[in-house]
């Protein structure tokens, strides 16, 4: 990662965002650190797991940016233990190539990841789309319950059922599925899922296959045999009603 890349005029983010960054390089941190301050971030820094889960638990950051490499508790441990507390948005620093622990983190519940190296400029639209997701209210048109055979899905209450019975989806899970319901029987590629439900079209759209399969566990009666969540072949998904 270059420190010569950050090149972005200051003050275009938002200045109420906190954020925390967990990262044992400490120029890698810097760097970071820096750059989401020129954009308006008001950034705190921690190099260890321990310190990171003490802070992030102290006073609520508005999201974390962590990497999951860390010395004295491992940044998986970390999230887990963060996450039984508050559902506090998590940008996931992964070295490229650490599949495991990348699909481990979005299976439990983190909203995005960006591989090492990474640019700048990157990072901080990754920031700035799970931001928006988290803090933005859902548009719904005409009726807020969307209902398909035994699924019903409330957007404001942000509830989700199958047969009466409370589903436990994340919000991204609930924004993903709502999504999908109230565009039935339409085909989208990853990327265009990423991009209208992410916020951003930047990056792998692996995130996007986690999501559907967590959210296939959650709402088919047999995941393995889909009847809703419809992978389409050389295209991507599409929800059947």
């Amino acid at each position: 990662m270059d420190p010569h890349a950050i090149d972005v005029a200051p003050g275009s983010g938002s200045a109420s965002a906190r954020v925390l960054v967990v990262e044992d390089d400490r120029n890698l941190a810097d760097v970071v650190a820096r750059y989401l301050e020129r954009e308006g971030f008001a950034v705190e820094v921690v190099h260890d797991g321990e310190t990171g889960l003490r802070r992030a638990l102290e006073s609520l950051p508005d999201l974390v940016v962590l990497d999951l490499m860390l010395p004295r508790l491992h940044g998986i441990e970390l999230f887990r233990r963060m996450r039984q507390v508050a559902p506090i948005p998590v940008v996931m620093l992964t070295a490229r190539g650490s599949e495991e622990d990348r699909v481990t983190g979005l299976e439990l519940g983190a909203d995005d990841y960006v591989a090492k190296p990474f640019s700048p400029r990157e990072l901080t639209a990754r920031v700035r789309a799970v931001l928006r997701r988290a803090t933005a209210a859902i548009e719904v048109q005409g009726d807020s319950v969307l209902r398909a055979g035994d699924v019903e899905l409330d957007m404001v209450a942000h509830e989700a059922r199958r047969a009466g019975a409370p589903l436990p989806l994340t919000a991204r899970e609930l924004d993903l599925l709502g999504y999908l319901m109230a565009h039935p029987r339409q085909a989208f590629t990853r990327r265009e899922l990423l991009r209208d439900v992410w916020g951003h079209d930047i990056g792998d759209t692996a995130t996007v296959t986690v999501h559907v399969q967590r959210l296939r566990d959650k709402v088919e009666a047999d995941p393995r045999a889909p009847q809703h969540l419809v992978t389409v072949r050389g295209v991507g998904y599409r929800f059947e009603p």
